[in-house]
């Protein structure tokens, strides 16, 4: 039953896609993200779904008018460097065969960001695909919230299979990632019960975090949650209210958890963190040796023999998105990786500055904010955890920059029905002002 619904979903986009091509990024998203095929158990399963998503969509990018350039702004610009460099690190790395498959997943992965950023030019499309980038991860993040709360959180939580977020930490991340953008969907909604609905979502998407039992998530949600506070302008109901739901959650989860999130004060005891001090110590090293980078695989035995200071560990994976970039693509391509996220985050509180006193670009004030937020929680929640290369972040890019072009064009004067079809877009409708108001 579960093959024939996603094959009848994916079936339903690309007949849509072939007149609008930007549903076809929101196709290939909801198939990236949430890997709902890999849920299946029939011929879905191992369908090329997302290949289908792809080639659709780059059929109608051919043949549409509605598209512009993907190079928007800096973090674009930042990131076609970055891919740039590191298929330059591959070639010239240790493995160019075995690492093939690794470089052409990220290669597609940014390409379709790219493609995404070219037909994604209206609030409605971009609104569409915030809904779905964040939907398709929230429902995951609500199932393991339940799941959580009903097995008392004695069970690890972990994401789809076959995906960049099956190991518990990534999907705690994502997870962590996930709810700002949730806030923001939430800041849109002017129904109450759909306020209080979104609440609920982002809690369940929290319990589920914190049912992962990862020390990087748990790290991520705290500094996530001082920028929220922070921002926020009551800070003392925020304080009360925030603490009052994190020491619930906290008391909630059972004492394994509680000792597992003990182990982050005592690493120098612990083997996992010994383990990542040595692929973190090889990461280092082996950058001065190898400037353009080893390629994709830098959890190799001779490299940890040559340069850890604890080989005897064998050779684990850098749980650092900043280290594992290092590793990988050396000095260099770890300069363009950062480049990436600071000029992010700085598009972003342009984007809330240069907003503020337009009403009718209000939203993008409050998308700036959360996108800032979400990139924190990035930014230390990735510091412990393999995930430079998953979808999530570059989207969050892709919102920045889309939501600025979208500004300086004045896009409010010109926008399509904020509707697919006949389907409303939940926040999009009640946000838009009317035309007298627009011409006031």
């Amino acid at each position: 039953m579960r093959d024939i619904v996603i094959i009848a979903i994916v079936a339903v986009g690309v007949i849509a896609a072939l007149r609008r091509p930007w549903i076809g990024v929101l196709l290939w998203t909801w198939l990236s993200m949430m890997s709902p095929h890999r849920m299946a158990w029939g011929f879905a399963y191992d369908a090329p779904l997302a290949a289908i998503a792809a080639g659709v969509t780059l059929l109608g990018l051919i043949y549409t008018r509605d598209k512009s350039s993907p190079f928007k702004g800096t973090p674009t610009v930042m990131l076609l460097l970055f891919s740039c460099w590191f298929t330059l690190s591959w070639l010239f790395g240790l493995d160019v065969a075995g690492d093939y498959p690794q470089w052409q997943k990220v290669l597609k992965i940014n390409f379709m960001v790219f493609v995404a950023m070219a037909l994604i030019n209206h609030k409605r499309d971009l609104f569409a695909l915030i809904w779905v980038t964040a939907g398709s991860l929230a429902l995951l993040g609500a199932k393991g919230g339940v799941f959580t709360i009903m097995t008392g959180g004695n069970y690890k939580v972990w994401g789809p299979p076959g995906s960049f977020i099956e190991d518990n930490n990534e999907f705690a991340l994502a997870l962590v990632m996930t709810i700002p953008l949730l806030r923001f969907l939430q800041m849109q909604l002017t129904s109450r019960l759909g306020r209080h609905l979104m609440t609920l979502w982002m809690m369940l998407c929290a319990a589920s975090a914190l049912g992962s039992h990862s020390r990087g998530g748990l790290l991520a949600i705290v500094a996530m949650t001082l920028v929220l506070w922070w921002r926020g302008r009551n800070k003392f109901f925020s304080a009360v209210l925030i603490g009052a739901v994190g020491v619930a959650l906290l008391l909630f989860m059972p004492a394994e958890w509680t000792e597992r999130m003990e182990t982050i004060q005592d690493y120098g005891q612990d083997r996992s963190a010994l383990g990542r001090f040595s692929a973190w110590w090889t990461a280092w090293r082996l950058a001065f040796d190898y400037p353009l980078g080893v390629g994709f695989f830098a959890a190799r035995p001779e490299l940890f023999q040559r340069y850890s200071p604890y080989p005897d560990l064998g050779t684990p994976a850098a749980h650092s998105i900043y280290f594992q970039v290092l590793g990988n693509h050396g000095f260099i391509g770890l300069f363009l990786f950062l480049l990436i996220w600071l000029t992010t985050y700085y598009a972003a509180g342009r984007l809330r500055k240069e907003a503020a006193d337009i009403p009718q670009a209000r939203w993008c004030v409050d998308l700036g904010g959360m996108c800032q937020v979400a990139l924190v929680g990035y930014a230390v929640g990735g510091a412990f955890l393999s995930l430079a290369y998953f979808d999530l972040p570059y989207y969050v890019m892709a919102f920045v920059v889309i939501a600025r072009s979208w500004l300086h064009r004045r896009g409010w004067e010109n926008e399509p029905s904020p509707r697919i079809g006949r389907i409303p877009i939940p926040g999009l409708a009640a946000k838009t002002p009317p035309p007298a108001a627009v011409r006031a």
